[in-house]
């Protein structure tokens, strides 16, 4: 498939500024694959789609205040340093983003904090727009670490134009985050409350949990026509052995096993065995879903709307069929559905 079939015009207003007033009470629009449907629910409804011993996959990575504003040496030039990747946690190296990059250099000093107590020192260009810093921090690694949560800010993507809140710490974090480092959410966990998930353990539904910390890779947009020739960016996962158990048991007794979101999906499809059944993984996955792909795992997926030509749009494709997926689209643009990280979410089955 080429890059530019999933392009459509998408209405600036719809894409969310701000999350539903109540997690739960987000839209919901139900795909039916098999009788090729639409319903418009709210998330809360989800609870309807499932049964005593389904499964729900959830991503339990937890954010990091990764946007961080410092002043270059000399000419006092504001610049935002977006963490992606720590390299070295002894030698403080971080793999970063820069904005303005043109203004960044190799050997410039970047000074944080109101009292300059933040130290970085550029020491390589790796791209266009990546950098890779080394933090000057007279304290202990765990001071170091606390250092760079009090200054940065909740990383809400590019397309917000507003400032981080104080909301946004909790909201643009799921209930369930447990392992810190993502620097973007897993966002079609976002829409789960305490209720629902206490609602679905009643019911029945297993809850496992892996983790996949989200990069900028899921977001970086993809510049080649011919999908085949992109290259994601590798994403640190783990799929621990408790819950390999759940999820191969629900397999060989064709339960429905839900991908909380296309995070928990690339994680899943990215250790499965010869036999087609989950692996236990610790490791990186850089793999890219994108039409036509067989899906082995999850028979389900929750997922919110995606921008246009972004990889997590292509995914859903894969998931749901191309077509289907457009005409979804239309609807939702016609129904006012918003889009991307605090946006409504999509069932599909």
């Amino acid at each position: 498939m080429k890059l530019s079939q999933f392009n459509f015009d998408l209405p600036p207003e719809l894409l969310a500024e701000y999350p539903s007033e109540h997690r739960d009470e987000a839209r919901l629009m139900v795909l039916n694959r098999k009788e090729q449907t639409i319903e418009h629910k709210k998330f809360k409804d989800l609870i309807d789609y499932f049964e005593e011993g389904d499964v729900m996959v959830l991503n339990n990575t937890k954010v990091f205040p990764a946007r961080l504003f410092g002043n270059k040496e000399k000419t006092g030039a504001r610049i935002e340093v977006f963490l992606l990747r720590e390299l070295n946690a002894e030698s403080r190296l971080w793999d970063v983003l820069v904005d303005p990059a043109r203004k960044i250099r190799i050997g410039n000093k970047l000074f944080f904090g109101e009292d300059e107590s933040l130290v970085a020192e550029v020491i390589d260009n790796t791209t266009s727009r990546g950098r890779t810093l080394r933090f000057l921090f007279d304290g202990s690694y765990e001071a170091f670490r606390t250092k760079l949560k009090e200054l940065g800010q909740t990383p809400l993507p590019k397309y917000i134009k507003r400032d981080a809140e104080d909301s946004d710490k909790e909201r643009y974090q799921t209930i369930y985050a447990k392992h810190e480092g993502s620097v973007a959410a897993p966002t079609a966990g976002l829409h789960f409350s305490k209720h629902l998930l206490k609602r679905l353990e009643i019911k029945g539904v297993e809850l496992p949990e892996v983790t996949l910390h989200v990069g900028l890779g899921t977001f970086s947009p993809v510049e080649v026509e011919d999908l085949s020739k992109h290259k994601m960016d590798s994403e640190r996962v783990v799929i621990p052995n408790n819950v390999i158990g759940k999820i191969n048991y629900a397999l060989d007794n064709n339960k429905r096993i839900c991908a909380s979101g296309t995070t928990v999906m690339r994680a899943l499809e990215s250790s499965v065995s010869a036999s087609l059944r989950l692996n236990v993984l610790d490791g990186w996955t850089n793999k890219f879903i994108f039409p036509p792909y067989e899906f082995n795992i999850a028979n389900c997926m929750i997922t919110n709307f995606h921008t246009p030509k972004s990889t997590l749009m292509m995914m859903t494709a894969a998931f749901a069929g191309y077509d289907f997926l457009k005409e979804a689209y239309a609807e939702a643009i016609k129904e006012k559905y918003t889009f991307f990280s605090y946006g409504d979410a999509m069932l599909i089955i």
